[in-house]
């Protein structure tokens, strides 16, 4: 069982940059595939970014060379970087985790999201 705390968002002008973080609970962190996603009001809920225990990474296309997804296992914190940040990135974001390797199915860890607003 796995706990998650999104931190770091905020607000920030287009062009600009934030990390988001996202602490866990749990021994078994380092075998957790983490992601993130978000919403925007009137949206779906969407994958924006993953990274399993191997390595692997997903990237949602619209966001591919300006996210970045990273983990310190020994910190038990995953991050989000986001940087050249549009307004359409606007959203609330969340962290989830679940068990296995695969990146694009269904998560089992929610945390209770962290709000994201871009200005122009």
């Amino acid at each position: 069982q796995v706990q998650l705390v999104e931190s770091g968002g905020g607000l920030v002008q287009a062009g600009g940059s934030l990390r988001l973080s996202c602490a866990a609970s749990g021994r078994t962190f380092s075998s957790y595939t983490l992601g993130w996603f978000r919403q925007a009001p009137g949206k779906e809920r969407e994958l924006v970014a993953a990274t399993n225990k191997n390595g692997n990474t997903y990237y949602k296309d619209s966001v591919k060379g300006r996210f970045t997804v990273s983990r310190d296992n020994a910190k038990n914190t995953v991050y989000l970087q986001m940087s050249s940040l549009k307004p359409e990135d606007m959203a609330v974001y969340y962290c989830a985790a679940r068990l296995g390797v695969l990146l694009d199915t269904q998560y089992d860890y929610w945390g209770r999201g962290t709000q994201v607003t871009v200005s122009s």
